[in-house]
């Protein structure tokens, strides 16, 4: 019995010194931030035939980890044990005969892997204790109900931010995540990534003894509070509350450029949550270095953390933002409605949600269809407002850049087939994007009749009936004017 336990035991050691292996080969392939974002947190749960168990704290991790780094996860197992030939990646506690075999081998093993040493103990800013001060309701500004994160549609230019907010609301104030900083343009989900964590935060300790508390607000009101508080000589009441919550939010920091009394106040107030543990998120439209206007030692904190930005929104995204709202509106929008407001609002995405809301109301109202037609007639100040008047110089210049021939052979006499059909192309998307007549256009190319600019516009269209790959080309050339 004594010789069948030395056995398991040696076994469960050897099974813990490959998987403190494998884990530094990881961090070593993806970086050190990459493998403190996303890998650190793994553990080993067991192996069970070929299968090997790896738990993870959360689920939005288990999900990360399991999309992104899965397979590469078992082929290095594979490669280590050739007994292992499948990952149970799952939501578990980091707990088990593995774990503790880990922390046997922590001091011998932790050269290769930092990682393996036994946690720190937590912070006092997690400790949720009675003498914890909950804000005042007025500190804080109200949650849009509409904004959670099953209501944010991801796509390639928000998506790290995406993950960035959901890794936050589910471990408020973890290592490399404190502060997080979302930044980008106006209208690309900045505020809604915002309130999404707060209402996330909220669930989770609705049922818990010290549930979490949450306060968000704007740059400005943080200042006029402030600024009341003064007038009114309670500044310490203000800054105890501030000071008392678990999770601070603060949007649109660009707002305190210049009022350097309100700066240093947020300073203070910073330094003293990160201090105690407690997590801080910020928005503003330019990244922490960009920001001139505020001062340095502020801009240095604010960059520490984790920095996030969302991108202009593409074409896709855009369509799957309209058919994520048409969906819950219960009310069917043609595709090509869709995809013409799509072209049309290219970087606002609140502009082009208001765009299809006002479109629904109005066919509502007057019980009618939505159609392609009544969006152009319902929305018509508003697409004015986005219309780019495009010239067919800049059309020329594109078409010759997108196929390599000289901007003088938009004009000249040669036929050949490597400039014949660029013209064409040019002469096509002329037609579709300016106001200019048919004669104005052959003007344009070489004093061409306006026959020959019929002709161009008939073959092109033709060729896009039948020829996918030019549809596409002629189409990008469409969009990169448009944008």
């Amino acid at each position: 019995m004594q010789f069948v336990v030395e056995q398991e035991r040696v076994a469960t050691t050897q099974l813990a010194a490959q998987w403190a292996r494998i884990r530094g080969r990881l961090q070593n392939e993806v970086g050190d931030v990459e493998y403190r974002t996303w890998l650190r947190q793994m553990t080993l749960a067991g192996l069970t035939g070929d299968e090997v168990a790896i738990n993870l704290p959360t689920r939005f991790l288990r999900d990360w980890v399991k999309a992104r780094y899965g397979d590469r996860i078992a082929t290095l197992w594979h490669a280590e044990n050739p007994t292992v030939h499948r990952i149970d990646i799952r939501v578990g506690p980091s707990v088990g005969a593995i774990s503790n075999a880990r922390d046997s081998l922590a001091e011998s093993l932790s050269s290769a892997d930092p990682d393996l040493s036994p946690p720190l103990p937590m912070s006092r800013g997690h400790e949720r204790g009675a003498d914890r001060t909950e804000p005042r309701s007025e500190l804080a500004a109200p949650l849009d109900p509409r904004f959670t994160f099953d209501g944010f549609v991801v796509g390639k230019p928000n998506e790290f931010a995406y993950a960035c907010a959901r890794r936050v609301a589910e471990q408020p104030s973890s290592p490399g995540f404190n502060p997080l900083f979302l930044y980008g343009g106006v209208g690309l989900g900045k505020t809604h990534l915002m309130h999404a964590i707060a209402w996330e935060l909220i669930a989770h300790s609705k049922d818990s003894a010290a549930p979490v508390s949450v306060a968000y607000m704007s740059a400005e009101k943080f200042m006029y509070r402030f600024i009341a508080a003064i007038r009114n000589q309670s500044t310490m009441e203000f800054k105890e509350n501030l000071r008392g919550v678990d999770v601070l939010m603060i949007d649109d920091l660009q707002f305190l450029i210049g009022k350097e009394n309100t700066q240093e106040e947020f300073f203070h107030t910073f330094n003293a949550l990160i201090d105690a543990g407690r997590q801080i998120v910020v928005s503003a439209d330019k990244s922490p270095s960009d920001l001139s206007g505020l001062e340095d030692r502020l801009r240095t904190r604010l960059g520490c953390g984790m920095v996030a930005d969302l991108h202009a929104t593409t074409f896709e995204l855009r369509i799957s933002i309209l058919h994520a709202k048409a969906q819950r509106a219960g009310v069917p929008v043609p595709d090509k409605v869709m995809e013409f407001l799509a072209h049309k609002i290219t970087t606002n995405v609140r502009e082009l949600e208001g765009a299809l809301n006002r479109l629904i109301a109005h066919a509502n109202l007057f019980g009618r269809n939505v159609t392609l037609e009544a969006a152009q007639e319902v929305l018509h100040d508003i697409l004015k407002a986005h219309d780019k008047r495009v010239t067919i110089e800049e059309i020329q210049k594109k078409v010759a850049e997108h196929y390599n021939i000289r901007l003088t052979d938009m004009s000249s006499a040669r036929r050949a087939r490597n400039v014949a059909r660029p013209r064409q192309v040019a002469m096509y998307l002329a037609k579709q994007l300016t106001q200019r007549s048919l004669p104005e256009i052959g003007r344009r190319f070489g004093n061409r009749d306006h026959t020959t600019v019929m002709h161009a516009v008939s073959r092109v269209g033709q060729l896009m009936e039948v020829d996918a790959s030019f549809a596409e080309d002629v189409e990008l050339l469409r969009r990169m004017l448009e944008s």
